[in-house]
């Protein structure tokens, strides 16, 4: 039995695209018809996965959004940068989107005590470029019902993300929750640092 008709986001509905190990980065644009914004992605991506929080930009019909990170200093706005505005200034990640389509062109992190200072967080599937960092893992995966998924449907799903190799986690993958675990300790002095 397969599970091929369970859709989980455009990028990995037909199968997950390996990226490239050479890859160098690429130009992401919002969906606006015409003045869209355009942001410059000066590296590869890691950490790449479909996120099922109600937090992340989803395309239209997508059940979860696909997220990587990259270094914030790798990341610039290059055109139409007026159009954008931060979604939730209350929120750990400050997403940048565009105020035409909606589309999140990145989410940076201002408080430098928290883990994942210094990365943005950004949507690949903005990009005409092939070679981004593959997803790896679903993230969240709970978190869809909460967006109105039907509980019953939870089955299906995870047996499709593993279907497509990446396995499902309801919260992140675990090295990046040990990550998280480790920054803590060595603030708190659990850990040396």
């Amino acid at each position: 039995m397969t599970y091929e008709h369970i859709k989980i986001h455009p990028a990995v509905d037909g199968g997950v695209k390996q990226g490239r190990a050479d890859f160098a980065g690429g130009t992401l644009h919002c969906n606006c018809a015409t003045d869209k914004v355009e942001v410059k992605v000066g590296g590869q991506t890691a950490h790449n996965h479909v996120c099922g929080c109600t937090k992340c930009w989803k395309p239209d019909g997508a059940v979860f959004s696909q997220v990587a990170v990259v270094g914030r200093d790798a990341v610039s706005v290059t055109a139409n940068g007026h159009k954008l505005k931060i979604v939730n200034e209350a929120a750990p990640i400050q997403r940048h989107a565009c105020s035409g389509c909606g589309a999140h062109m990145y989410g940076r992190i201002e408080n430098t005590g928290h883990p994942f200072y210094g990365l943005d967080f950004v949507h690949t599937e903005l990009s005409d470029q092939d070679g981004w960092s593959e997803p790896q893992f679903a993230a969240f995966v709970s978190s869809i019902i909460e967006s109105g998924v039907e509980p019953s449907r939870m089955g299906d799903i995870r047996a499709r993300l593993k279907e497509l190799g990446l396995e499902p986690y309801d919260a992140l993958s675990p090295p990046l929750m040990d990550a998280i675990a480790t920054h803590v300790a060595k603030q708190s002095g659990a850990l040396k640092a």
